[in-house]
C-alpha cells in the first residue's frame, strides 16, 4: 500500500506539475498569437456580437499548423493559422468559421474553458499521481493503467463539453441569422481538414463525439425549435 506521506508527496508533485504546464501553455499561446483581422470573417462575427450585445468578438490567430479552434481559460478565442489557411483556400466558408467561433464562445460561457486546463495541461499531472499510486499496487502494469484511466476520464469530460458547446453555438447561430447549416457542413469536413477521422477508435476513447452523433444532436434541437420556435 502507498503510505500517506508518499501519497501526499505524489499528489503535491502532480499539482505543481499541473500549474507549471498551465503556465507554460499560456506563455506559448501568448507568444504565438496575433489578432485576427479579416473583413469577411468580421462581418460574420458581427452578427453574433449583436446577439451577445458586445461591440466586437475578438479572435486571435494561434500560429500553429494543426486545424483547430481554442478557448483559453482567460476567455480569449483562438483560431489556428492552419484553420485560417483552409478558409483562405476556399475549403471552409466564412459562416463555417463563425460556427467554430460560436462553439468556442460556448466553452467560455459554460465554464468549460477553465476546466479544459485539465485536458490541455493537466493530464500529465493526473498520470503522474495515478502512476505513483498504481505502480506500487500493481508494479509494471500501474503506469499503463494510469494512462488508460486518465484518458478515459479526460475523454468523457471533453465529449460532454463538446455537446454542450455545440448546443450553445446552435442557439447563437440561429439568433444571429446564420443558422445551423454551416455548423453541420463543417462537421462533415473536419475529418478531411484535420486528417484524423478516428477510424477504428472506440467512441469512449475519443475526446470529441462522433460527427454523426453531433449532427444528430443539432438536428434534435432544430426539430424542437421548429415546434416551439427558436431559442430566446
Amino acid at each position: 500500500m502507498l503510505k500517506l506521506p508518499a501519497l501526499l508527496l505524489t499528489i503535491g508533485y502532480g499539482v505543481v506539475l499541473w500549474f507549471f504546464s498551465a503556465w507554460r501553455l499560456k506563455r506559448q499561446m501568448d507568444a504565438t498569437a496575433t489578432p485576427l483581422a479579416d473583413p469577411e470573417l468580421e462581418r460574420e462575427f458581427a452578427k453574433m456580437a449583436r446577439v451577445l450585445d458586445v461591440e466586437r468578438i475578438r479572435v486571435h490567430v494561434h500560429e500553429v499548423d494543426p486545424v483547430n479552434g481554442l478557448a483559453a481559460p482567460d476567455g480569449r478565442i483562438f483560431i489556428t493559422r492552419g484553420f485560417l489557411r483552409k478558409f483562405h483556400a476556399g475549403e471552409v466558408s466564412a459562416p463555417e468559421m463563425a460556427s467554430v467561433v460560436a462553439h468556442e464562445l460556448g466553452h467560455v460561457a459554460l465554464g468549460h474553458a477553465r476546466r479544459r486546463l485539465i485536458d490541455f495541461s493537466g493530464q500529465n499531472a493526473i498520470r503522474v499521481v495515478l502512476s505513483g499510486m498504481l505502480g506500487r499496487v500493481v508494479p509494471g502494469v500501474g503506469p499503463y493503467l494510469a494512462n488508460v484511466l486518465a484518458s478515459l476520464v479526460a475523454a468523457r469530460l471533453s465529449r460532454q463539453d463538446e455537446y454542450e458547446a455545440d448546443a450553445y453555438a446552435s442557439a447563437l447561430l440561429v439568433k444571429a441569422g446564420i443558422g445551423t447549416a454551416p455548423q453541420k457542413t463543417l462537421f462533415g469536413k473536419l475529418s478531411k481538414l484535420t486528417g484524423m477521422g478516428g477510424v477504428g477508435m472506440p467512441a469512449w476513447l475519443m475526446s470529441h463525439p462522433k460527427t454523426e452523433e453531433r449532427i444528430a444532436a443539432i438536428e434534435t434541437l432544430e426539430a424542437r425549435w421548429g415546434i416551439e420556435g427558436p431559442p430566446r
